[in-house]
């Protein structure tokens, strides 16, 4: 009988014990484990292979442009408004390029920007899903479509309807059809906003005008001093004051209206709303409408035209941000009693904010970085406008610039010439990297404060 319990524990053992083909010597775990690391080794290479490339051709850039700034110094090259590369002796102030290339990208964003973010709050909570289905893909073909044929019929189309007597209504009526819905939207959503909170709408709107008569009051000041510094203060006011008017929706309440006096504080804010909307719409408009247009190949030509190539880059990564907000939020505001102007607004539009940020951010680079079109349609002229806001005028920009040059400046290599386009090259490509790095920045930042870290 005793034997019979040692006889159990003996086949138990032998069930829990692995079996031998599972026992692995020494010598084939370290061949494992070299097999491994050495996978995981070729895994880096190849996923730094990117970076890597970009590191590289920083330094070839750099090296080329370094010479040019040990020959001729910074305040040439970034003051200077005289742009004569071939004169002797040579001039080569590449401000009213940068000038330039700014000019036409704050163009592109004051139409990709308001137009896109629109577009994608439409697409994702206000059409239909059987809707957005086929007009989501229509968008994205725009994407598609090569920047030569862009250049093209910026060229051939839009320059001479620019130039001709209907250059200046047609200005007119683009501003009607952009500004417009825009604006009707708009009216909408603060309307139905005010019905709930007249007070937050009230404080909303009184930000804004604050914040842009402080913007005029400082540009008006700087334009003494320099005209990059009024471009600058504008870049940096306008968000700032989009972030002071969202801060002042957030904690300004208000009493609420009663349940019985909604439809009519809704109907009021819709007038008044409504009517001074349509005033600055048509004001401006007829002021377009005046407005005299010596050449089609000009800044604003370019501006139309890069704004309907970053439209699908903001559209697209502003609707998946839109998306990604999931339903929970929406249905948790509705269920707390939001309208779905609340609910946009105060809800989805702010969650969603790093990754429109992002898109915003991605399609302004899509502009800067463009050549064909703005080489084929800006008029290649390297001077400031009068006034530097006037997108009635030709200018250039940086690409234009290189690629126009280089074919010029290679028989010449060694020389300031071909130097200083390797300066500008080098110029792109930090803005282009900043803005990228400033992108991934703002969407991992908003990462870790969902995530409450």
């Amino acid at each position: 009988m005793s034997s019979r319990p040692t006889t159990l524990a003996r086949d138990g053992a032998r069930r829990l014990a692995p079996p031998r083909r599972l026992l692995l010597s020494d010598r084939t775990r370290r061949v494992q484990r070299l097999v491994g690391a050495l996978g995981h080794g070729v895994l880096l290479v190849i996923t730094s292979s990117s970076a890597l490339a970009v590191l590289f051709i920083f330094y070839f850039i750099a090296r080329d442009a370094v010479p040019f700034f040990q020959l001729r110094g910074f305040a040439e090259f970034f003051a200077g408004s005289a742009w004569y590369p071939a004169a002797n002796p040579p001039q080569f102030g590449a401000y009213p390029i940068f000038i330039g290339s700014l000019l036409v990208t704050l163009g592109a964003a004051a139409l990709a920007v308001p137009l896109g973010v629109a577009a994608a709050v439409c697409l994702s909570d206000i059409l239909p899903f059987g809707v957005r289905q086929y007009v989501k893909p229509v968008i994205e073909v725009l994407a598609a479509i090569p920047s030569v044929a862009y250049g093209f019929f910026a060229l051939v189309v839009l320059a001479p309807l620019l130039q001709s007597g209907h250059g200046r209504t047609l200005l007119a009526a683009a501003w009607w059809c952009v500004a417009g819905p825009g604006a009707a939207l708009l009216v909408v959503l603060l309307s139905d906003l005010a019905a709930e909170r007249p007070v937050r709408v009230l404080a909303m709107l009184g930000t804004v005008l604050g914040g842009l008569m402080v913007l005029t009051l400082l540009g008006t000041w700087l334009a003494s001093v320099g005209t990059l510094l009024v471009i600058l203060a504008w870049v940096a006011g306008l968000p700032l004051t989009g972030w002071a008017t969202a801060r002042v929706g957030a904690h300004v309440g208000g009493p609420s209206v009663p349940e019985r006096r909604r439809g009519l504080v809704r109907l009021a804010g819709l007038v008044l709303l409504g009517g001074t909307a349509a005033a600055i719409v048509w004001g401006v408009g007829s002021r377009l409408g005046g407005l005299p247009i010596d050449t089609g190949t000009n800044a604003l030509n370019v501006a139309l035209i890069l704004g309907l190539m970053a439209l699908p880059t903001v559209i697209s990564v502003s609707e998946d941000a839109l998306q990604a907000v999931g339903r929970e939020l929406r249905e948790g505001a509705y269920a707390l009693g939001a309208t779905r102007s609340e609910m946009l607004i105060g809800v989805v539009i702010p969650a969603a904010g790093s990754g429109i940020c992002a898109a915003v951010i991605l399609g302004l680079m899509r502009a800067v970085g463009e050549t064909m079109v703005v080489w084929m349609a800006s008029g290649n002229a390297p001077q400031v406008p009068q006034p530097w806001y006037n997108l009635l005028a030709p200018v250039r920009t940086l690409t234009a610039t290189i690629a126009g040059e280089m074919g010029e400046a290679d028989h010449v290599t060694g020389s300031a010439r071909y130097h200083v386009l390797f300066a500008m090259a080098l110029v792109l490509l930090t803005i282009s990297f900043a803005c990228n790095f400033l992108s991934e920045w703002i969407v991992r930042a908003a990462a870790h404060r969902r995530r409450g870290r």
